[in-house]
């Protein structure tokens, strides 16, 4: 009886656990969000990549007038739960949506790439709707992920980045090519531009720079 009434007690807990916790995050941004005084031109939502190039290059964003909107660890899934608040509410031109890797990485559980991609389309969708311009993002390369030894994403990303550019060349979005401009002959992420072989260094962001402000800078 008494181990009925503690495992009573243990599920109740984790399901009162489950009920309070911020699953898509978005107490993150709360703050940040209210206190914009001026509609950013751009919003770029996405993973640790673009949550730690605000960190890194917080200039490439004030001297924009650009906002980040990226939380580490996320999969594509929480982006679009979250994509009202972090996104449609700040009402900017342009929205940049950066991910996947997250999800390859099966950082919330298997999801296959054809899913990614519909979250993708949706947040496009949602974007356009509320007279948003959509730009979508190819995955950065990665051969491996420290945090998932096991796995071997460099072909994944590949063919889900192939998915990306046909959606996006199917309903005139402009796409953006990361991976090209970064990879180096193994599909990974040189040591040049990373540490961890996934997180671009200050040179790195400064070549995703290169590849991203010609096609923000055509329509703004």
């Amino acid at each position: 009886m008494k181990r009925i009434v503690l495992f009573t007690l243990l599920f109740t807990a984790l399901g009162l656990f489950a009920q309070t916790k911020d699953w898509a995050q978005f107490g993150r941004y709360e703050s940040q969000n209210k206190s914009l005084t001026t509609r950013p031109d751009v919003v770029f939502i996405g993973n640790s990549i673009t949550d730690c190039w605000a960190d890194t290059v917080p200039a490439f964003f004030t001297d924009n007038n650009f906002v980040g909107r990226g939380i580490s660890g996320q999969v594509s899934s929480q982006m679009l739960v979250r994509f009202q608040e972090d996104v449609i509410n700040l009402h900017p031109k342009i929205v940049v949506i950066c991910c996947g890797t997250n999800d390859i990485a099966q950082n919330n559980g298997y999801i296959s790439l054809e899913h990614i991609l519909m979250n993708i389309k949706s947040m496009c969708e949602l974007a356009r709707a509320n007279k948003i311009k959509p730009i979508v993002c190819s995955a950065l390369p990665a051969k491996g992920f420290k945090w998932r030894p096991e796995l071997k994403p460099a072909n994944d990303i590949i063919r889900l980045n192939e998915m990306i550019k046909a959606y996006a060349n199917e309903n005139k979005i402009p796409y953006v090519d990361y991976h090209s401009a970064l990879k180096d002959e193994e599909n990974g992420l040189p040591r040049k531009y990373s540490k961890d072989g996934v997180h671009p260094n200050a040179q790195g962001y400064a070549a995703m720079e290169s590849v991203i402000l010609p096609i923000l800078k055509k329509y703004l």
